[in-house]
């Protein structure tokens, strides 16, 4: 009876509790839906009048000695605004600090630090951008842009340039070091300059240098290759120091080739660029310096024939070079990193990447120096031994071809050597004069090692333009030679 008499009203109190269920869920979600809308006009009306600074370190941390150190609150970093039209000092309603390094992405990154006397000034502007002066001389013209001179002309010349650096594209901090108590140090990244094709500087150092490189790696494989591939000339001692030391130049010359292009800054390690560069060098010059020993040593010994089948010399020769490699390269790489001061190691810089400072280069390049002078000995005292002999056999005309190739190698390798240390001196005539020998280097040691070898030509034609079948000894072409060939083919 009780649940016939409440039946007809439970569908009614059903109905009321949906709709009463569905009235709340409306009203929370839309209040949910205008609380974002509220806090973000809450933060852009906070927000508006704020003024962001990219800081290089911690808001308790400033630049000391060229790392970030955390300091007391009173030696904390103010940042002190300026106007675009250069009045100091502007007072901002407020700031905030964005700590971090600028992210430049393929851009280089370059460090600036501005104190007394520097020709590099940052100025902090009341919206947040920095300003970067160069060539400034009076820091109260400077801030204005503004530089008087008598001459007209040096005044345009002479008159400081800047470049604003929009909101991460820059970090700023305070920065104190022993030769300056109070400076700013910056962060930037480099603004893409416009590369004009008339500009010749441009021209010699971005477009022919590389090409320069990219025909010297070709020649020195095709030198390579040569001597590898002909069957006489790849169990020849001599043959197989050439094709090593071709390798070695090649290394080198790539090696090169990776640290003219600075626009890569972040994708290169410069100073690995460098060690490949410096090792492969002076590997190709400790392997001269063996061919010099191997033909001094032949001359002044009796029996002046040779075998070309000789492996246990070229392992011992080999044992020689590559280990006094490693050896003056753990010692340079060594001093580098532990021993060579931190402000000398910064005077060579790529973009934001070190390379090879000083003292390094001193020990990777002071045994070149030294090859070298062992090299002239060599030269001169199996001068004097070809003229003191009369007689000639073919051997020895094959030697005498060696040592002639051993000179001009000496000459053409020493040179560009002699012009890739002075480019390091950072003057462009210097650079510029390295570029045009490194650019000859490659041609005349394919005349010295190919072209004027009249034995090689005379292998190369044999076998590419005729189908006579290998010949079978292991004495090499001295034999072919001492049985009826050409006795001028050297």
């Amino acid at each position: 009876m009780l649940g016939a008499q409440i039946s007809p009203y439970l569908g009614s109190c059903f109905l009321l509790v949906l709709l009463a269920t569905l009235h709340a869920v409306f009203v929370v979600g839309a209040h949910v839906a205008d609380a974002p809308q509220l806090a973000n006009n809450n933060n852009n009306n906070n927000d508006a009048g704020v003024v962001l600074v990219n800081k290089c370190c911690e808001k308790f941390e400033i630049h000391v000695n060229n790392t970030c150190q955390q300091v007391n609150e009173t030696d904390y970093f103010e940042p002190m605004f300026t106007s675009y039209g250069g009045d100091q000092n502007r007072n901002v309603a407020q700031f905030k600090f964005v700590i971090g390094m600028p992210n430049c992405g393929s851009k280089q990154m370059w460090p600036v630090l501005d104190y007394l006397g520097s020709y590099d000034k940052l100025v902090l502007l009341d919206d947040g951008k920095l300003r970067h002066y160069t060539n400034a001389e009076d820091e109260s013209d400077e801030r204005r842009g503004v530089q008087s001179d008598y001459d007209e002309d040096m005044v345009e010349a002479n008159k400081p340039r800047y470049y604003d650096y929009e909101l991460g594209q820059y970090c700023l901090d305070k920065a104190i070091s022993p030769e300056h108590k109070h400076s700013l140090f910056a962060h930037i990244c480099l603004a893409k300059k416009e590369s004009s094709w008339n500009d010749s500087n441009f021209l010699l150092r971005k477009i022919l240098n590389p090409i320069f490189h990219g025909i010297s790696l070709i020649i020195l494989l095709v030198i390579a290759i040569i001597y590898f591939i002909l069957p006489t000339l790849s169990r020849d001692l001599v043959g197989n120091i050439v094709t090593t030391i071709a390798m070695c130049l090649m290394v080198s010359q790539a090696a090169d080739l990776v640290c003219i292009f600075t626009d890569f800054t972040n994708h290169v390690s410069f100073i690995v660029a460098d060690i490949i560069l410096c090792f492969s060098l002076l590997a190709a010059f400790f392997w001269l310096n063996s061919f010099g020993y191997y033909i001094w040593k032949t001359f002044r010994s009796r029996n002046v024939f040779l075998r070309v089948t000789d492996g246990r010399k070229y392992c011992y020769y080999s044992a020689y070079a590559w280990g006094c490699t490693a050896i003056m390269a753990g010692m340079a790489v060594f001093a580098h990193f532990f021993l060579d001061a931190d402000s000398y190691k910064k005077e060579n810089m790529r973009g934001e990447q070190q390379t090879i400072g000083w003292l390094g280069i001193c020990i990777f390049f002071a045994p070149i120096a030294c090859t070298i002078i062992i090299n002239i000995f060599f030269y001169v005292t199996t001068r004097k031994l070809i003229n003191r002999r009369t007689v000639y056999g073919r051997i020895a005309h094959k030697l005498k071809a060696n040592f002639i190739m051993f000179s001009l190698m000496l000459l053409v390798m020493s040179f560009a050597w002699l012009f890739l240390t002075m480019s390091w001196l950072a003057l462009d005539g210097l650079l510029y004069a390295h570029i045009i020998v490194n650019a000859f280097q490659a041609p005349l040691l394919l005349y010295i090692c190919v072209l004027r070898q009249r034995h090689v030509t005379f292998l190369l034609k044999k076998s590419c333009c005729y189908n006579e079948p290998p010949s079978a000894s292991d004495w090499g072409d001295e034999m072919h030679y001492m049985n009826g060939g050409g006795a001028n083919d050297y």
